[in-house]
């Protein structure tokens, strides 16, 4: 018995958002963002027992391709010697609903197969030697819980709406609530006929909405509102705008008119916008404080205008490239280029500094007065994922999907190779089963299997990854509050960390060299103290600190090849201290190159320049230069972008 959907206390926008669906296949889906608890699942199968001939076909979360698109039949297969398609859950769902709980946790690939049936009414089999194509017209139903990952950018434009369901707050509400179900579980029949007059109405109002929906119109003068909404939003592409056209007919069709108004396109669109929508580009930035003014002009040591920097820069970046640092010069005499700071802030040495050959080497910081700052606000980051690979790992842990070598995880594909026995019995009979008419079966056998037959199964799951914070500790970062923000920043990442069950290390580099002040651990708590007394001050030394991470990486790599390290350089990227003869903006770019090439470590640049009139962009160049994600400090935030790092789930 299910329980009446006229019944349900709340949810109210789930509810229009289904309701227009049915009524409207068009509009593409719902995805349900929210906790679990919330009458999710119990309001999608009261609205299929409202609408005639309706069937909830639940995907279920380990679900293999060929059971969701369909495969070959293995019992005919056997029986006839032919390769004859059984139909999957697609099928089942024609006309019906298909209900995908913790859409977020499926491949990405069995969600690009759904979405693609659910937009085109089609499902086609390409698999197995099967050529295939049957209807698959259904209203697709997601749910996820956000904490547990997001779906691709891509993934979720698909979706027509989006809505967000949070539990009752009100007391006398969940006191309701508790009524009502407690009735339900004592006499479900009685309770149901309570309900039947309620639910019948709510039955002919959509099925009149479905008869009226292609009379409604939308005059030409609502399309510009329309798109105002989408523009104003920054929504990427025009699904959006079609969407919310598509939706407004139908919320128009429910309320029994034939001509689209106003009030139709506010109504739908927040749903159709809540994934979409980006933030706007920030304004022009404010002028700094005098002292951040300075301060950036003597990490800099230059003399020339902003237009002149930039120029140099380039020039820089390019000799950079074409003149990639020794791997070993960190063993050399440490040197540094800061002609710069010498000739404005130093009186000019004797000749005989020149010819002992010491020119370029740094001269001691004295009386360098180091700070030690708070941290700043935490906040919930955005999801930090690697990409993933076809490379086969161990470990545990919540963070990036992979393949595993042991016999644990999800079971998601099979293969020929043979490596550690673990038999897909499904894949083996399925091979086996066209040929069973051809083989001479020895008695007593039903099948009969060869050894090219065996397929080993494929099995995936989450592990930790290797976070390395590299943050710059130099005395620049100490102006507008920038160390403390982003000791917040690390803090935060942290504690995303010790929830995904990752080994974290911590460099910081100032004054001429780079500290590792916490090597390879997963103690989260040791981490955020060593954060807690970092102290700050000196000069940049970022090609010192970008090659100690980079030697650590690389160590921990040799011990542990199928780890999936992660090095997130918090910096603003003007170095002004170098490690061999180069410049030091062009040694910390060439260094940068270096480490971009090595494909088996992820990058992560997060920039903590302070906006300003003047603003140098190295941290960018430094990104670039990597192959790294970059982002602003403010990025790291869940509610600032649509996506960071995202993308590479």
């Amino acid at each position: 018995m299910i329980f009446p959907f006229s019944a349900i206390i709340g949810q109210e926008d789930l509810k229009l958002c289904l309701i227009l669906n049915s009524i409207h296949p068009g509009i593409g889906g719902v995805l349900v963002r929210g906790e679990k608890g919330t009458a999710k699942s119990t309001i999608v199968r009261g609205l299929a027992d409202v609408l005639p001939k309706t069937r909830v076909i639940t995907l279920p979360l380990n679900t293999t391709e060929d059971r969701v698109a369909g495969g070959m039949d293995f019992n005919r297969a056997v029986k006839e010697g032919k390769k004859i398609l059984l139909p999957g859950l697609l099928a089942e769902a024609d006309q019906g609903i298909l209900y995908v709980d913790e859409i977020n946790l499926l491949d990405d690939h069995i969600v690009d197969i759904i979405l693609d049936a659910a937009a085109s009414g089609e499902n086609r089999v390409e698999r197995e030697g099967l050529s295939f194509c049957h209807y698959a017209r259904f209203l697709l139903v997601g749910t996820m819980n956000p904490e547990e990952g997001d779906l691709r950018p891509q993934l979720l434009d698909r979706f027509g709406f989006c809505v967000e369901v949070v539990s009752e707050k009100d007391p006398e509400t969940r006191m309701d609530l508790m009524e009502r179900r407690e009735l339900y579980d004592n006499d479900p029949v009685a309770f149901k006929i309570v309900y039947e007059p309620e639910t019948r109405k709510l039955a002919q109002k959509i099925a009149k909405a479905k008869k009226l929906l292609p009379k409604v119109k939308m005059k030409a003068h609502l399309r510009p509102f329309i798109a105002e909404l989408c523009s104003s939003n920054h929504v990427a592409g025009h699904r959006a705008d079609l969407v919310i056209e598509q939706a407004a007919r139908a919320h128009a069709a429910l309320s029994g008119q034939s001509e689209v108004v106003i009030d139709d396109i506010s109504a739908v669109a927040k749903f159709a916008l809540l994934h979409r929508k980006q933030e706007a580009d920030s304004p022009p930035p404010v002028p700094p404080p005098e002292d951040d003014q300075k301060d950036d002009a003597e990490d800099q040591n230059e003399k020339e205008t902003p237009d002149n920097e930039d120029e140099q820069q380039d020039d820089q970046i390019s000799d950079a490239e074409n003149n990639p640092p020794d791997p070993g010069m960190q063993n050399q005499d440490m040197q540094n280029q800061e002609q710069g700071d010498s000739e404005e802030n130093e009186p000019e040495e004797p000749d005989n500094s020149k010819n002992d050959g010491q020119e370029n080497l740094p001269e001691p910081e004295k009386d360098v007065t180091e700070q030690i700052f708070e941290i700043g606000a935490t906040f919930k980051v955005k999801k930090i994922t690697t990409p993933k690979d076809r490379k086969m790992r161990r470990g545990s842990g919540r963070r990036s999907r992979t393949r595993v070598s042991q016999k644990q995880g999800r079971y998601v594909n099979s293969s020929m190779q043979r490596t550690n026995n673990d038999i897909a019995f499904d894949a083996t009979l399925r091979a086996a089963a066209p040929y069973q008419l051809e083989r001479n079966q020895p008695d007593g056998l039903f099948i009969s299997l060869r050894p090219d037959d065996i397929r080993e199964k494929i099995r995936e799951k989450r592990i930790g990854n290797f976070l390395v914070f590299l943050v710059d500790a130099s005395g620049s970062m100490g102006a507008s509050g920038r160390m403390s923000a982003s000791k917040g920043a690390v803090l935060s990442l942290l504690l995303d960390a010790y929830q995904k069950r990752d080994r974290v290390a911590m460099i910081s580099f100032r004054k001429s060299d780079a500290f590792v002040n916490l090597p390879p651990t997963s103690s989260i708590e040791l981490a955020a103290q060593y954060l807690a007394e970092m102290p700050v001050g000196g000069r940049t030394p970022l090609s010192a600190g970008l090659d100690k991470a980079y030697q650590m990486v690389t160590n921990v790599l040799l011990r542990d090849p199928g780890i999936r390290p992660i090095v997130i350089i918090i910096t603003d990227g003007k170095s002004n201290v170098a490690m061999g003869p180069k410049k030091p903006v062009d040694e910390a770019m060439a260094f940068a190159r270096r480490m971009g090439q090595d494909d088996r470590i992820k990058y992560i640049v997060v920039d903590t320049e302070a906006d300003g009139l003047v603003r140098f962009g190295l941290a960018k160049k430094i990104a670039a230069m990597a192959q790294a994600q970059y982002c602003k400090i403010d990025d790291l935030q869940t509610d600032s972008l649509v996506s960071l790092v995202k993308d590479t789930q």
